[in-house]
């Protein structure tokens, strides 16, 4: 394989004004790159290794051979973040860097055609198409490169190999088409006829609808879509109680293996799990016998951005970044809900994140479900960043007993009671129309605590973010002192909208 010690010296001139001794450095990391790629078992390995001396794993912090690896293990697609801000509106270098990005890619791959796969109209980020381990090395060495990482590297489904554990199966997906009837101790009946959890007693969410029942808020949804087959998350949304509001269901998932791949697939729901989200945020309340959300009077603007709920790979990560930034430009939506993640994190969903939250969004994530191959990681990401409010769930009456699969952590805000002592989770709308099912874990609290956001919000329409969530924090459990695993705790509804 050539050498590029010319070019580096072009670039190194060009670019970052190296003296002597960093050219003469260079030259030599140039020449010593020449290696083979890791196993993605090897690289799996290396991670896992990390986040269990570490707690976390970066690819900024990781070496160019195991990020060259990765990318070449995954398609042979990075992802580049680059310039003075994340948002392209915002730096004024951002198409002369991007256009230098890709004269050095050009230099070291040799070639000038299909080297890019996208670039992000609203952010920093783009991706592109590497073969060679120099190419990354000059990148890296490149002033102005917040990161870059593989973009297509599939490290669920590499340890599902490795672990026989199914990437498809509900234990590690959050899928599943099944329908349940409800014990009729799992819920309470409110006028006109409708099913309140067993956890809005617990949290007062039905004796804070006396003020507040969400109207007037917007709530995205960031999910594997919504069923087309449950018209009370469709054509039904406003029934009984519940009028005056819309649901806009929207899909930017590309379901493809293949990253070259174009076409969304449409809004519909093929899991499960994003239904599920949304009729706990914000199921109507009628007479249909059938469980009611949290804000039963809230919007909704769902995206399906991922298949399923670990966000593994090119498309699902895509779907995601894609849903944030258009959510952050969407001056209706007020709060974002996103009960999937990953176990380390996204350059691009970090900053479709950042992007959404400079738009004044209020964010909740969910702060992690244990599958079968990640019961050891903390708070997942994107939950553990700052500018999202981590949830996770806990055991009925307690604010600091964790589910039996849910995760907790110096990150995690706020919880919610989703896990009864017979085993039982939260009610909620079936997939199917007349149907009902149970759901548990950090997703569904994060999607409840969504609505109680809803809840406070709408009865202070002028209200910021930042006054919601001291709102909300004043009205917790372990106010004014976080506790340090489980944040603020639960929320008392009532106390917050009063």
């Amino acid at each position: 394989m050539k050498k590029n010690v010319f070019y580096l010296f072009i670039l190194c001139s060009a670019i970052t004004a190296c003296n002597r001794d960093d050219l003469q450095n260079s030259a030599t990391n140039i020449e010593m790159v020449q290696k083979d790629p890791l196993s993605a078992r090897q690289i799996n390995e290396k991670i896992n290794e990390t986040i269990r001396t570490k707690g976390k794993f970066s690819w900024n912090e990781s070496s160019d051979h195991l990020i060259w690896s990765a990318i070449f293990q995954g398609n042979k697609i990075a992802s580049i973040g680059f310039g003075s801000s994340f948002d392209r509106s915002l730096a004024a270098d951002s198409k002369a860097m991007e256009e230098e990005i890709l004269r050095v890619i050009q230099r070291y791959e040799g070639k000038t055609d299909r080297l890019v796969l996208s670039s992000d109209p609203y952010l920093n980020q783009m991706d592109v198409v590497i073969e060679k381990q120099e190419t990354i090395v000059a990148l890296r060495k490149m002033a102005g490169i917040r990161y870059l990482e593989p973009a297509d590297y599939r490290y669920f489904e590499n340890e599902q190999k490795f672990s026989g554990a199914a990437k498809s199966g509900s234990s590690s997906s959050g899928c599943g088409l099944e329908s349940m009837t409800l014990s009729a101790s799992d819920y309470t009946t409110v006028s006109p006829n409708a099913k309140a959890p067993w956890s809005f007693a617990k949290h007062n969410i039905t004796g804070a609808w006396n003020y507040s029942t969400g109207a007037g808020v917007t709530i995205g949804i960031i999910d594997s879509g919504v069923s087309s087959e449950q018209a009370l998350l469709g054509s039904s949304f406003n029934n009984g109680l519940s009028s005056g509001r819309t649901i806009t269901k929207n899909g930017v998932y590309v379901d493809s293996a293949w990253p070259w791949s174009s076409g969304y697939d449409g809004s519909a729901d093929k899991c499960g799990h994003g239904t599920s989200m949304a009729s706990a945020a914000a199921a109507p309340r009628n007479n249909q016998g059938q469980p009611v959300g949290v804000a039963y009077n809230a919007s909704l603007v769902t995206y399906r951005a991922a298949s399923n709920v670990v966000l593994d790979g090119y498309h699902e990560q895509n779907g995601v970044k894609i849903a944030f930034t258009e959510l952050g430009n969407n001056t209706k939506v007020k709060i974002i809900s996103m009960s999937m993640g990953h176990i380390f994190s996204v350059g691009k969903i970090e900053d479709g994140v950042k992007y959404a939250y400079s738009k004044g969004k209020l964010i909740f994530c969910a702060g992690g479900t244990s599958t079968s191959f990640t019961n050891f990681a903390g708070v997942i990401f994107p939950a553990w960043m700052p500018e999202t409010q981590a949830i996770t769930g806990v055991k009925e009456n307690t604010s600091n007993q964790k589910c039996d699969i849910c995760h907790s952590g110096s990150e995690i805000d706020f919880t919610y009671q989703m896990e009864r002592s017979s085993g039982s989770n939260i009610p909620v709308l079936s997939y199917y129309n007349g149907q009902t099912d149970y759901v548990g874990g950090s997703s569904v609290a994060t999607a409840s605590t969504a609505g109680i956001a809803a809840l406070v919000w709408a009865k202070n329409p002028s209200w910021t973010r930042d006054q919601v969530l001291a709102k909300m924090r004043q009205s917790s459990t372990y106010y004014p002192t976080p506790n340090s695993d489980y944040g603020y705790g639960n929320i008392n509804v009532l106390q917050a909208v009063q």
